[in-house]
């Protein structure tokens, strides 16, 4: 029997969730997934990362899982010995979701999906199967898949009295999304194209992390072996592209490495500070200072980064153009990826009635920049930077 319940909209974010429909309790959640000493016992959102921070050592970190879905070379992991897949993962903390946010097991759900889901050629077909696995895990089997700009643009669309083409652009943090849509009043969109790429606000994060912190924990240092002076490897700083790979970073052998090379540096000092970064778990709390310092350049023409840790005291002023210089050729793919949801569209600039941009880095300037160029700023529109997807999954399955 159909289920004839108004459905709930599920926003599954690489950096955020949020959960929105009748009866919802649901805000911004963190998308953190953390095991405490086994694999059975587990918290989620802003619980997940409190417990990290008080234990970092007695802890298991999940992140990012969105990213992994389309990626078939990983299909599993070890937690505390157990070997869990990652719609497993995934599921238990969907579980999480639901639940903080009032949702009972067997309502009917209509999530979002990224229009091209994270990485290098991206499988589909597994990604959707393994996010509808996933909702079976955690209790829900009734789940309609829907673009996430897709589900923003029907949010927006609520607003509008007469017909009206809608370029859409959802910025998260693992994707940036595009959709040309239709609307006529009193009728279901029409979606006339859609593009997306795996560039969004995590990218931006990283970027300050290469620039700004990583040369002060002696990137560009040099150390010599029988008198030949080579550079400290870079794979010492692999890590600093997503926080939490700096806690992968924690094998006796990889800081065996680290050490012996500032042993042999004219860096010593600031290798040694980044083997307490590493060891001391320190990957969350720096990367909250980088986002800080991301949303202040919104905002300002210049900030200044600070993180201080065990002798560690990072100062460093930042440019909005330094910023922009440092995600610029990431900035230009985003761009072209508007050029191909318009060409998927069959329609150009001046066809355009209204841009309505959301997410969580919609409002870099930089690439807002892409649109108040290229339609103007009367036609731009934003709102609901975190919840207008929820919002509007939940308005299409209501």
């Amino acid at each position: 029997m159909q289920n004839s319940q108004p459905a709930i909209g599920v926003d599954f974010g690489t950096t955020n969730s949020v959960v929105a429909g009748p009866g919802t309790s649901g805000g911004v959640f963190r998308s953190i997934l953390c095991f405490q000493g086994s694999a059975a016992h587990h918290v989620a959102g802003p619980a997940a990362a409190e417990a990290y921070l008080d234990d970092p050592g007695g802890c298991r970190l999940m992140l990012s899982m969105k990213t992994h879905l389309a990626q078939s070379a990983l299909r599993d992991t070890l937690v505390f010995g157990r070997r869990m897949e990652l719609e497993q993962l995934v599921g238990l903390f969907l579980g999480h979701l639901l639940r903080d946010a009032g949702v009972p097991p067997g309502s009917r759900v209509v999530a979002g999906r990224p229009v091209r889901f994270a990485g290098e050629s991206p499988n589909e077909a597994l990604a959707e199967a393994r996010l509808r696995a996933a909702f079976a895990l955690s209790g829900i089997t009734d789940v309609t898949l829907v673009p996430e700009p897709e589900a923003a643009g029907h949010r927006f669309a609520q607003r509008l009295d007469r017909p009206a083409t809608v370029l859409v652009g959802d910025f998260g943090g693992g994707t940036s999304d595009f959709s040309v849509l239709r609307f006529m009043p009193g009728a279901r969109a029409v979606a006339l194209g859609h593009a997306g790429i795996g560039i969004a606000g995590d990218d931006f994060d990283a970027a300050i992390m290469r620039h700004a912190v990583a040369p002060l924990l002696g990137q560009n240092g040099h150390y010599r072996v029988m008198e030949q002076a080579l550079p400290v490897p870079v794979s010492f700083f692999a890590g600093f592209t997503r926080w939490h790979r700096l806690a992968q970073m924690r094998s006796p052998r990889q800081l065996r490495d680290i050490a012996e090379v500032a042993r042999l540096s004219d860096v010593p000092t600031q290798l040694a500070a980044l083997i307490r970064l590493i060891e001391d778990e320190q990957g969350l709390a720096l990367y909250r200072a980088v986002a800080e310092a991301k949303a202040a350049l919104s905002g300002a023409e210049e900030t200044t980064l600070t993180f201080t840790h065990d002798g560690f005291d990072l100062r460093r002023r930042i440019t909005r153009a330094e910023f922009e210089a440092w995600i610029g050729r990431d900035v230009a793919r985003i761009a072209a990826t508007v050029d191909a949801a318009l060409v998927a569209a069959g329609c150009d600039d001046r066809a355009v009635d209204h841009v309505f941009l959301t997410g969580g880095s919609a409002y870099v300037p930089a690439g807002r920049r892409i649109f108040e160029i290229r339609f103007g700023l009367e036609r731009l529109a934003g709102g609901g930077e975190f919840t207008s997807v929820a919002e509007g999954l939940a308005l299409m399955g209501g």
